[in-house]
């Protein structure tokens, strides 16, 4: 029997980001009350996570406030509506905000100086053929005071050399952590293994981290996301109750039960479910379910099951299968 407990993950590098309100902003278009927003923001400082993305910097232009909530454009005077005059040195938690590169931010002139925000981080999120301007936005952000991440979305779709190439572009950048990012939840740990060893390899003597952001198509977002911790990424991401597009994402509630770190409190997150997250579930349909599990199955954007989920026969499981062998 192996003696090594690999699993003991107790170290004080590990560091947990809450993205509920920013990707369970995609099945309700961001329209979050101020009272969940702050519900969330509450049990996040409460519980001892180092980190809530609290949601996207997408231009209006592209994103109109007629139809997306305040918290798919977090403009200052909606954030502090909620969170006050938030800082990490009183608060022990960094807030953050994703950025869209392909002209769905309007980064230039969207986001200001850190010293005038309350937030502290921009993650950057790209798919591989919009790494270069994805770069210009992580140095314009980090110009600007930010700390910042490279996310780089729908990993599963993409070959090794162009993972090669985006990985060298991205270790010269400014960006402090590169995310694994499984937007799909296809990935098995295998893959996992692979993804993770080969963006250590890419930022060895950097000073850079690796991220793991998980779907739970397949079901294996805690999984994947605990393999990820394993070989030693030090940014992972979760949401309350797994809330997130399509089937979700990796629960905080089992990430923390799992983590060895004393800083964690999981009573704060369980109240924010019970009484924030779990009412949710009246109005809208997320979580592992088969037509997910089929995309998943076959690498495929889930947005045909969403569609499915949200018809008038949602739980027409055979019939979904067999659309999408049809459309294969």
């Amino acid at each position: 029997m192996n003696e090594k407990a690999p699993w003991i993950t107790y170290r004080p590098e590990l560091k947990v980001l809450d993205c509920t309100i920013r990707d369970g902003g995609l099945i309700n278009n961001s329209h979050f009350t101020d009272d969940q927003v702050r519900a969330v923001y509450r049990a996040s400082v409460d519980a001892g996570v180092d980190y809530m993305e609290i949601g996207y910097k997408n231009a209006p232009a592209q994103f109109p406030r007629s139809k997306y909530g305040p918290w798919r454009h977090c403009d200052e005077e909606d954030m502090r509506r909620v969170v006050g005059d938030h800082t990490f040195e009183a608060t022990g938690l960094k807030l953050a905000a994703m950025a869209d590169a392909g002209g769905k931010s309007d980064w230039r002139h969207q986001i200001c100086a850190a010293k005038d925000s309350v937030l502290d981080v921009i993650r950057v999120a790209c798919y591989v053929h919009q790494i270069s301007e994805a770069i210009e936005m992580v140095e314009h952000c980090h110009a600007l005071g930010y700390e910042t991440t490279l996310n780089i979305m729908a990993i599963s779709t993409v070959g090794e050399a162009e993972i090669d190439q985006a990985l060298e572009i991205g270790a010269k950048s400014s960006a402090g952590t590169i995310v694994v990012v499984d937007s799909y939840g296809t990935l098995y740990r295998e893959q996992i293994d692979f993804l993770v060893r080969k963006y250590t390899a890419a930022v060895e003597g950097t000073g850079k981290h690796i991220g793991m952001h998980a779907h739970n198509n397949l079901q294996l977002a805690f999984a994947n996301t605990v393999e990820a911790i394993i070989l030693g990424a030090n940014r992972v991401d979760a949401t309350l109750m797994g809330l997130g597009r399509g089937a979700g994402n990796c629960p905080m509630e089992i990430l923390l039960g799992f983590l060895r770190n004393p800083k964690f409190r999981l009573r704060p997150v369980i109240e924010a479910i019970q009484h924030t997250i779990l009412p949710m579930r009246q109005q809208f349909d997320w979580g592992p379910s088969l037509p997910y599990n089929l995309t998943g199955q076959m690498n495929l954007h889930p947005k045909s099951a969403m569609a499915w989920r949200e018809s008038d026969t949602p739980d027409d499981y055979l019939g979904f299968y067999d659309q999408t062998m049809t459309e294969v």
